[in-house]
């Protein structure tokens, strides 16, 4: 079974048709980069663009970088424009991709479901924390594979700032930060995390998560087991569209 999947993240808009059986892209994804600002309609031509790239015409599951309420209402935008705020994103991204269904998915929930389904976390029992390091930090917690959705954990206070500005992908570009450097960030992160949540199994996901050799190794003091998610930066669509899988 074949489901489109779409990733809006704060940098880039990626989508392709993803075979459910194997839990992978059933084609090479297509790229667009995020608009500046990423207001909603602009965001909206870059799916459309994405989506026509195929030639879809049927359910197209779509994450987004915040809160997601009811499948449909955005309600935080950290990493895109605030104008997202109370947005039917489910309306308008059906809109504007000629009136096909759509489901609407937190980014880092959609990235869990998927490594939980076919990647690092399966059959796995426990505490299981996904955290996608790009733009921001998004995270995905699971309770014996339940997700509890929405959590937003990037968002933590860590030493008084918001942890995805000292701990993120962008934040190690930014800073120009050495990987060593990173890790350091990234653990003290992390173990903030795991005081409140003691989870078994850390997922390192995000475009990141591809480049693991070369900082996983630096990361050091936490107990839990810390892994970098399998199907990598592709997760996100892949979980999208088994959530619109889901919702036929």
């Amino acid at each position: 079974m074949h489901i489109f999947g779409v990733d809006i993240g704060g940098s880039g808009i990626k989508g392709a048709p993803v075979d459910l059986d194997l839990g992978d892209l059933a084609d090479e994804r297509y790229k667009v980069l995020t608009p500046q600002p990423a207001t909603p309609d602009a965001v909206a031509d870059g799916v459309k663009e994405v989506v026509g790239h195929f030639g879809w015409t049927g359910p197209v599951g779509i994450t987004f970088p915040g809160v997601v309420s009811g499948g449909a209402t955005i309600r935080t935008a950290a990493n895109v424009d605030k104008s997202w705020i109370d947005v039917d994103a489910r309306a308008l991204l059906s809109e504007r991709i000629g009136g096909l269904p759509v489901t609407v998915v937190n980014d880092a929930d959609a990235a869990g479901v998927a490594e939980v389904q076919f990647g690092a976390g399966r059959d796995r029992q426990g505490t299981v924390i996904l955290l996608t390091f790009g733009t921001g930090i998004g995270s995905a917690v699971f309770s014996d594979g339940v997700l509890v959705p929405n959590t937003e954990l990037g968002h933590l206070e860590l030493h008084g700032h918001d942890a995805e500005t000292r701990a993120s992908t962008k934040a190690k570009e930014d800073h120009e930060l050495t990987w060593e450097h990173w890790a350091k960030r990234v653990t003290k992160y992390l173990a903030h995390v795991e005081m409140l949540f003691s989870p078994e199994l850390f997922i390192i996901g995000g475009g990141v998560s591809r480049k693991s050799a070369k900082f996983l190794h630096l990361i050091e003091g936490i107990r839990a087991e810390i892994v970098p998610a399998q199907l990598q930066n592709n997760a996100g669509i892949v979980g999208a569209a088994m959530r619109a899988a889901k919702a036929e």
